[in-house]
């Protein structure tokens, strides 16, 4: 059977890449570090495959056709989309039998999301894989959620959508070994006059929601506030469904070390950093 071996939430802007000055060399460095920590610790879980779950920046989809939840089944991945992204272009591996899978299982499970074969990969997706020193070599999994043009998802569906992904790895008849990496949020506005203003207050409570296991309150909170932490913000839903997949995981496993059924958070980094726009938090949950 397959395995889920390690589950990690982290955010993402493509500033951290493009202007590395921006912050004070402290900050930078903490910041460069914690990615490297997150690098580390899913490279120490042996993964076959690594599950990416971001959003598209209106890069591969547009208002002709925006789905709420995208599964890449592509054996390949070009990236980055964006010229302007301060990192080197390349080509990563998939693994279009796992993608293909997922769909097949979402679709059982009453979930419709689109495939697509042809995805080229943005900074959501190519940031936290550059900061972290992940191997270009390590085959992956894109899954996209909407988070920039309404109607977006519900937070609850999201959290649904990541219970239901991970019990289909779980049933998964492979040996295949899985980490996962949902990257996004926290709080950040891009293009309005709020841009570089950041609601620690938001994070912080998110986060604590999540660090004691309240999938509720953590939905509840999300749905009702997240536009008071700027439109950026919306990418949460990433965090969600990473916290929808624990819950699966500690369901199947048994185990006694969690939070109202949830496999405990841990928040390794976080920051409100307004020169780069976001708060940059880090945190994985405990699968042992």
């Amino acid at each position: 059977m397959a395995q889920i071996v390690s589950l990690h939430a982290v955010s993402h802007t493509p500033v951290m890449i493009n202007f590395p000055n921006a912050v004070s060399e402290n900050d930078r460095e903490q910041v460069y570090q914690a990615f490297k920590n997150v690098g580390e610790q899913i490279l120490q879980a042996r993964p076959d495959v690594l599950l990416l779950i971001s959003d598209d920046h209106v890069h591969n989809f547009f208002l002709n056709n925006l789905p709420a939840f995208c599964i890449g089944a592509a054996d390949a991945y070009p990236a980055p989309v964006e010229h302007w992204l301060k990192v080197e272009k390349r080509v990563l591996p998939g693994d279009s039998s796992l993608g293909t899978y997922l769909l097949e299982r979402a679709l059982h499970n009453d979930f419709d999301p689109s495939l697509s074969m042809e995805l080229i990969l943005d900074h959501g997706f190519i940031t936290p894989l550059e900061l972290s020193g992940l191997p270009h070599s390590l085959p992956i999994v894109p899954i996209l959620i909407n988070c920039v043009q309404p109607p977006l998802p519900k937070m609850s569906r999201c959290y649904q959508f990541g219970e239901m992904i991970a019990r289909a790895l779980l049933e998964d008849t492979t040996e295949k070994r899985i980490s996962v990496l949902a990257t996004g949020g926290i709080s950040h506005d891009l293009s309005t006059p709020r841009m570089g203003m950041i609601n620690e207050a938001f994070d912080r409570q998110f986060i604590e929601h999540l660090s004691q296991g309240q999938a509720q309150s953590a939905i509840q909170y999300a749905t009702e506030h997240v536009h008071l932490a700027g439109n950026g913000a919306e990418e949460v839903r990433m965090w969600l469904m990473a916290m929808g997949m624990s819950k699966t995981i500690m369901a199947q496993s048994n185990s006694k070390f969690e939070k109202n059924g949830h496999a405990p958070f841990e928040i390794d980094f976080y920051r409100a950093l307004n020169d780069w726009y976001t708060g940059i938090g880090l945190g994985h949950w405990r699968l042992d």
